[in-house]
């Protein structure tokens, strides 16, 4: 994917980040999905999205900045995890094999009054650049209906379509993509 020019620089997060890239996340959950999903289905999304402090700890993943505002985040992993927060349900720190597995692109989300701004392509420039250096050359990802669109652009195909059960008894369609580099 070539590199698309934007006002946006980044850095690695680090845990300091934690606050303000949660609450970039609980903002783009609650305004982005809107129109994608019901109101209980967006409220039913906290439950499988949010913080997975083990990117971070991996250093992969990212802060987007404008200026010193943190407005965007998003990164990848070499463990089997595909999707989900710290809270969520069948986690897998596994390590993928670059050789035989593919990379996951996560938890890309983008503040709601910086959406459609280029955010999302940089991130996906960054971690597949990433991934590749690490000798991946294929890339996962779990999308939301309302991120579908942005991956697709991206050159990802769908594999799947799930709809996955949450404890508040709604379930929340997911779909899980793939590109090849």
């Amino acid at each position: 994917m070539a590199d698309t020019a934007t006002p946006f620089t980044h850095r690695v997060a680090t845990h300091s980040d934690i606050p303000a890239l949660t609450d970039i996340m609980n903002a783009s959950i609650a305004s982005l999905q809107q129109g994608f999903l019901s109101p209980r289905q967006v409220e039913a999304s906290f439950e499988l999205m949010g913080m997975d402090t083990q990117l971070i700890d991996d250093g992969t993943y990212y802060a987007i900045m404008d200026g010193d505002e943190i407005v965007g985040c998003g990164g990848w992993s070499r463990r089997a995890t595909l999707y989900g927060a710290n809270h969520t349900k069948g986690r897998d720190a596994t390590l993928l094999d670059p050789h035989t597995d593919a990379a996951r692109i996560r938890a890309m989300y983008t503040h709601p009054g910086h959406a459609r701004r280029g955010i999302g392509r940089l991130i996906m420039n960054l971690c597949e650049k990433k991934a590749a250096e690490e000798g991946f050359t294929r890339y996962e990802l779990m999308a939301t209906l309302s991120g579908e669109p942005l991956y697709r652009a991206c050159g990802y195909l769908p594999v799947v379509h799930e709809v996955v059960p949450t404890s508040m008894g709604v379930a929340v369609p997911l779909i899980k993509m793939e590109k090849h580099r």
